[in-house]
């Protein structure tokens, strides 16, 4: 069976490591591990996958760290896989640019999705630019969505149990529903999570 492509999957967490690494591969990926930022980098230069997912809090080099590199030097693109949704992690998220946020904890089931639909928009955007071609408009919407819009789906797909694609459905029934675009629409519910898990003494201030 010929591989989907290579990803590249760190996490300290050795058992969320083998996880990932096993779900990805019976899902016909190629897959390389790494449970440190160090070895991130140096398996990521020799083997050139060609999609990260990276944890971002690690010992050492954390995944902002090698997200980093990795959009720098070698211009991999890559997703984050996180228990954190507060407002520094996200605005570190949008400033590097990744391809996806979700959130932690996720089932397999969840995140091949969302690795499949990276891979898809990443081969497309290879594709027209050999072509000499822009993009088409409908091309990159979803499968890979805007930083804080596939944050916000994360943060549905857990509260709710849903799928990548039933999450992003609810995201856009509440945009038709309160009359926003889908960007604002989840900027004001990532913002509502962090604010519920402020302390009660600071969410009355913030109010």
């Amino acid at each position: 069976m010929s591989s989907k492509g290579k990803i590249l999957v760190v996490d300290d967490d050795r058992l969320v490591l083998a996880t990932l690494t096993y779900g990805l591969a019976q899902a016909g990926f190629e897959v390389i591990d790494a449970d440190n930022g160090d070895d991130a980098i140096l398996l990521a230069r020799e083997h050139r996958p060609e999609l990260a997912l990276l944890d971002i809090r690690m010992e050492g080099m954390s995944g902002f760290d090698v997200a980093a590199y990795l959009r720098e030097y070698l211009q991999i693109p890559f997703m984050f896989l996180s228990a954190f949704a507060d407002e520094e992690t996200v605005a570190k998220v949008k400033e590097l640019g990744a391809v996806a946020y979700l959130v932690k904890p996720l089932d397999i089931h969840q995140i091949v999705p969302a690795v499949e639909a990276a891979f898809a928009n990443r081969s497309l955007q290879v594709a027209s630019a050999a072509a000499g071609k822009p993009l088409p408009a409908t091309a990159a919407k979803p499968p890979v969505l805007d930083q804080v819009a596939a944050l916000a789906v994360g943060i549905l797909m857990h509260r709710y149990s849903l799928s990548r694609q039933e999450a992003l459905q609810r995201l856009q029934a509440l945009c038709q529903a309160d009359g926003r675009d889908l960007d604002e629409q989840a900027l004001r519910l990532v913002e509502a999570v962090e604010l519920l898990a402020l302390p009660a003494n600071q969410a009355a201030k913030v109010k």
